[in-house]
C-alpha cells in the first residue's frame, strides 16, 4: 500500500471516531436532560458533565492515539510524502527539525543558563516574573470574579448571568494561540523539534485542572479549599520526582512545607469564609483531581523545555492550539456555542469584558512559560501561592476586613522561607562551584 492508500486510512478512521464519539455524546446529553434522576440530584451532576467533556476532548485525542498506533504499525514515517497529510503526520509524532507550525528559521539566539547568571541578576529577573505573575493574575482574577457574578442587561431591561466558564476557557485560549502564532510570524525563533502531540498532554491537564477546581468549589468548605490552595507545592514536587525524575535537596521539602502552612495560616486568619458549607466526597474527589492536574502541567511543561530547548512563545503557542481544539469541540458537541454568542449579540458590555480577561490571561501565561522555563515548576507555583495571599491582603485593603495575629505570623512565615529557600541555593550552588574549581586546579 502506498503513501496515497495509508492517507485514506488515516482520514476514514478519523471521520469514523468522529462520528461515535459525536453520536455517543448527543445520547449522553439528552440522557442527562431527560432523566430526573440526574436533573434533581447534585450529586450525579458534575459527573454527567465531566463525562460530557470527557467524550468532547475524546474527539480529538481517541483518533489522535489511534492514528498514532497506525502510523507506527504501518511504519509510515519511513515513507517520503509530499502531501499536506503526510506533513501534518510527521510534525505530529516526528518532530525532529521537521518544518512545522511553530518553526520560522533556524536562528538560535544565546540564552545564558541559571549557572552563568549571577545572584543580582538572578534576583532581578526572578523580580521581574513575580511582578508580571502578580499583575497579570490579580487583574485577570478580579475581571473572572466581575463576570462570573454580576448581572448583564440586555436592551429590553432584562437582567442575567453568564454561566458558561467553558466558553471563557476556550476565549482565553484563542486569543493566547493567535498573539503567540502572530509573534512566531514575525520573530525569528529556534528550530522546533518537539513533536506537536507532546503538548497535548499539559493541554489537556490544564484544562480539566481548571474545571475541577470550579467544581470543586461547589462541594468543599472554605478551610479545604485554603488548605488545599496553600499546599499545591507539595504535590508539585512529587510529581516532578515520577514524571521528570527530579532531585530536590532537603531544605526544599523544608522550605516547601513551612510555605504551606505559612499560607494555610494567614488564609485562615485573614480572609472572611464565604463557602460554610461541609465538604463532600465529590469535593474532595474533586480538589485531589484538581491537585493532581495542576502538578502535572508545570511539571511537564518544565520537561519539556528541558528534553527539546523549546521557547516560551512555542510552548504558548502548542499549548494553546491544542486547547483551543479540545474545548471548542467539547463546546460545540454540548451546543453551547450558540447560546453564548446569542448572549454575547444581547450584552455588548459582556463581549468587552472578555477581550480585557483574555488580554490578562495570554500576557500571565508568557509569564507562566517563561518563569517556568528559567526558574522551574516549583519556583513557579511558590510566587502562584504567594499570589493567593496577596489577593486576600487586597481583599483586607479595600473591604477593611482585620488580619489577625495567626495571620500576621502565617506571613512572616511565608517571607522568611522564600528568602530561607533563596539562601540555601545559592550557598549549594557555591559549594558546588568551589568544589568544581578544586577539581579542576587538581587535574
Amino acid at each position: 500500500m502506498g503513501n496515497y492508500g495509508r492517507d485514506v486510512v488515516i482520514c476514514v478512521l478519523l471521520l469514523f471516531l468522529i462520528c461515535i464519539i459525536y453520536g455517543i455524546t448527543q445520547l449522553i446529553e439528552l440522557f442527562s436532560e431527560s432523566d430526573d434522576i440526574f436533573k434533581n440530584s447534585t450529586s450525579f451532576n458534575w459527573v454527567i458533565r465531566l463525562c460530557l467533556n470527557i467524550l468532547g476532548y475524546s474527539t480529538i485525542l481517541l483518533p489522535g492515539f489511534l492514528i498514532y498506533k497506525y502510523v507506527r504499525y504501518s511504519k509510515y514515517l519511513q515513507y517520503e510524502g509530499k502531501g499536506c497529510i503526510s506533513r501534518l503526520v510527521r510534525a505530529c509524532f516526528l518532530g525532529s527539525g521537521e518544518a512545522g507550525l511553530l518553526e520560522t528559521t533556524v536562528y538560535i539566539p544565546p540564552q545564558a543558563s541559571s549557572n552563568q547568571r549571577t545572584i543580582t541578576q538572578e534576583m532581578l529577573l526572578l523580580i521581574y516574573c513575580f511582578l508580571g505573575l502578580q499583575f497579570s493574575y490579580l487583574t485577570w482574577g478580579y475581571l473572572q470574579e466581575k463576570v462570573m457574578t454580576q448581572e448583564y442587561t440586555d436592551a429590553m431591561g432584562n437582567k442575567t448571568h453568564f454561566q458558561d466558564s467553558q466558553f471563557l476557557v476556550f476565549v482565553n485560549r484563542i486569543l493566547a494561540f493567535l498573539m503567540s502564532g502572530l509573534y512566531l510570524l514575525v520573530q525569528r525563533q529556534p528550530r522546533h523539534t518537539t513533536p506537536l502531540y507532546k503538548y497535548a498532554f499539559c493541554s489537556l491537564s490544564n484544562i480539566m485542572s481548571s474545571w475541577c477546581q470550579y467544581e470543586a468549589l461547589k462541594y468543599v468548605s472554605f478551610p479545604t479549599q485554603v488548605l488545599a490552595k496553600a499546599s499545591k507545592i507539595i504535590p508539585v514536587m512529587i510529581m516532578g520526582r515520577i514524571v521528570s525524575r527530579t532531585t530536590y535537596e532537603y531544605y526544599e521539602y523544608v522550605t516547601a512545607v513551612l510555605i504551606s502552612i505559612g499560607m494555610t495560616l494567614f488564609m485562615l486568619g485573614s480572609a472572611e469564609p464565604k463557602n460554610e458549607g461541609t465538604t463532600t466526597l465529590s469535593g474532595l474527589i474533586l480538589l485531589g483531581g484538581y491537585l493532581l492536574l495542576d502538578s502535572f502541567t508545570s511539571t511537564w511543561q518544565n520537561a519539556l523545555f528541558t528534553e527539546y530547548g523549546v521557547t516560551s512563545i512555542q510552548m504558548m503557542c502548542g499549548v494553546n492550539m491544542f486547547s483551543c481544539l479540545l474545548t471548542a469541540l467539547s463546546l460545540f458537541e454540548q451546543s453551547s456555542f450558540s447560546s453564548a454568542f446569542t448572549f454575547m449579540s444581547k450584552h455588548p458590555s459582556f463581549v468587552i469584558d472578555c477581550l480585557l480577561i483574555s488580554t490578562c490571561s495570554a500576557a500571565g501565561q508568557l509569564y507562566i512559560f517563561y518563569t517556568i522555563s528559567k526558574f522551574g515548576p516549583v519556583t513557579f507555583v511558590i510566587i502562584m501561592t504567594i499570589r493567593q495571599g496577596l489577593s486576600i491582603l487586597l481583599s483586607c485593603v479595600i473591604y477593611q476586613h482585620q488580619i489577625t495575629v495567626l495571620g500576621g505570623f502565617g506571613v512572616v512565615l511565608v517571607f522568611f522561607s522564600v528568602f530561607l529557600r533563596i539562601y540555601c541555593s545559592n550557598r549549594l550552588r557555591a559549594i558546588k562551584r568551589r568544589r568544581a574549581e578544586a577539581m579542576s586546579i587538581k587535574d
